[in-house]
């Protein structure tokens, strides 16, 4: 794709400038801005395979970006200018603390833009560190305003009821801080389970002994672990105890001391079950209670969700604390936000 050249050099990344002027016959504010990168290294990453990341900024946000060599220039309306500006520089971060980007990760930094929070975000503000959770394998950052909130509660809160659709990093990021805790040796072991409920659809009976019947319903739990820490260590910590994933039947009887533990498809729980999964919460101990009101698959229809039972009854309580993802905040391919909204409508 041709491009025309930036008008400006600028020495330093932070060092941009603007001109505003006002398009003929149009009330439509338009503007222009500058932005230098020091690290020339860094730029093959930031455009983009054939300036594919810099194509993506244009085409969600309304403006022309032109580049040569370590400058970017950049020029539409006022708005969507300041909004590009701040995506750019923000991507330009990531880059510079080692981090990968991806059509995912530019797509949730377009649509934070709107949010005033994001510099903060990436850069801390005043005295405040970045939020982030640590990882063997990477280092995860919020992709939406309101995994924000629920970052800052995953490391607050002894009780968390994650609610909203799929796609939207409620079982991923808890995941994440579990295993972040483990390492750390915040916690001594990591509990994740789910209820085995087929979702649907009618499996039969499935071949194996126990762990191969449950399994096929646990591999979600399996997928962000894995992608949290090295196979190796996984299946070491697995072989150990130190790490346990389990339908929510074995959970009866026991009490969950120094543990992280997750829950995970919620809304598929029984009341008697899940007040039975909270009271096994011990000493030194956080629990994540991931679901989605909205996909309940309980068998017999008629039954009432032990998650929405029991944020009806804890939500406000001393201890927990709920946060509430819509589609606006799916960090999967854009087109999943707008299929949850097609089929469910806006969340409230």
């Amino acid at each position: 794709m041709a491009r025309r050249p930036a008008r400006e050099a600028h020495p330093a990344f932070l060092n941009h400038s603007a001109a505003s002027t006002r398009a003929a016959g149009s009330p439509v504010r338009r503007a222009q801005a500058d932005l230098g990168f020091e690290n020339q290294s860094l730029l093959g990453a930031l455009y983009g395979q054939f300036d594919s990341n810099l194509v993506q900024v244009e085409n969600r946000l309304g403006v022309f970006i032109s580049a040569r060599g370590d400058r970017l220039h950049v020029e539409g309306p006022a708005d969507s200018v300041a909004r590009a500006r701040e995506v750019l520089r923000t991507m330009y971060d990531r880059l510079a603390q080692g981090q990968d980007l991806d059509a995912g990760l530019i797509e949730s930094l377009i649509a934070m833009s709107n949010e005033p929070t994001l510099e903060g975000i990436v850069s801390g503000a005043l005295d405040v560190p970045p939020i982030m959770i640590r990882t063997r394998r990477k280092t995860i950052v919020p992709r939406s305003a309101t995994q924000v909130d629920y970052m800052r509660a995953l490391a607050r809160d002894d009780i968390i009821f994650a609610l909203g659709p799929a796609g939207t990093g409620k079982t991923y990021l808890a995941v994440a801080q579990a295993v972040a805790q483990l390492m750390t040796g915040s916690v001594q072991r990591l509990i994740l389970s789910r209820p085995a409920v087929e979702a649907g659809e009618k499996l039969g009976f499935l071949p194996g002994d126990m762990k191969d019947k449950v399994d096929p319903y646990l591999r979600p739990l399996y997928d962000a672990l894995y992608d949290c820490m090295p196979p190796e260590q996984v299946e070491r910590r697995l072989a150990s105890g130190e790490i346990e994933i389990a339908p929510i039947a074995f959970m009866r009887g026991r009490t969950l001391a120094d543990s992280f533990i997750i829950l995970d498809e919620a809304q598929n729980t029984t009341r008697e079950q899940m007040k039975m999964f909270l009271t096994r919460f011990g000493q030194n101990s956080r629990m994540v209670v991931c679901g989605d009101p909205r996909q309940v698959d309980i068998p017999g229809g008629d039954r009432m969700s032990g998650l929405a039972d029991a944020v009806d009854k804890l939500e406000g309580v001393d201890g927990f604390g709920t946060i509430r993802f819509t589609a606006a905040d799916v960090v999967r391919h854009p087109i999943v936000g707008r299929i949850v909204e097609a089929y469910e409508g806006p969340a409230g």
